[in-house]
């Protein structure tokens, strides 16, 4: 199966046209969340990506909630939160926001870090797991070299031993790549990325 996967679209016309040209082909499409700008034009975000011709997994960014995004995906779009989806023969699990909690409190949704490892105790086995949030460590450092990740996904990463992780949300991480033992973890930003499982 060829992937083709990004996140923090952020309504931008320029990118989604990228997207879609590439996606003609792709056999699934991943979408790691903050399709719009503190939670406005997400309809519009969105509908930049219709014309994706294959399936498409998306989980919610800071930007936008679980509810909206599931209120304006097209037929296409599998929106996970907490939950597992089959592909084919592949088990993907998605769990979006932003963790742990930002310090952008007045807009950003988030998760803390133990309401996380609560949604991932739902998740027994997959092959792939998307994020919006990287994981503690990797794909995670921000521009004044903090590391802002999540543990509890770092510890789903450890137990559960997917073959990818993905995930954005932090702008300076885009395109790092790494590895947890044997998960290939990458930090996708508004860019082409191909990966065949």
């Amino acid at each position: 199966m060829r992937i083709l996967a990004f996140s923090d679209l952020h309504a931008n016309q320029a990118v989604a046209d990228t997207l879609v040209a590439a996606s003609a082909s792709a056999d699934l499409v991943i979408a790691a969340g903050d399709f719009c700008n503190f939670h406005k034009g997400l309809e519009e975000a969105v509908a930049m990506l219709e014309p994706i011709p294959c399936p498409i997994i998306a989980v919610p960014g800071n930007h936008e909630t679980a509810d909206a995004l599931c209120a304006v995906a097209p037929p296409r779009m599998t929106v996970l939160h907490g939950q597992s989806h089959a592909i084919g023969t592949l088990d993907i699990f998605g769990i979006g926001y932003g963790i742990p909690l930002s310090p952008f409190t007045d807009w950003s949704v988030d998760l803390t870090d133990a309401q996380a490892y609560e949604m991932l105790e739902n998740c027994h086995q997959a092959d792939i797991i998307v994020s919006h949030s990287p994981p503690i460590n990797l794909g995670d450092r921000t521009s004044q070299g903090q590391h802002v990740g999540s543990a509890a996904l770092r510890e789903a990463i450890e137990r559960l031993k997917p073959k990818f992780f993905f995930c954005g949300h932090i702008h300076e991480s885009w395109g790092t790549a790494g590895k947890i033992g044997e998960t290939e973890v990458y930090n996708l930003g508004p860019s082409i990325n191909w990966f065949d499982i």
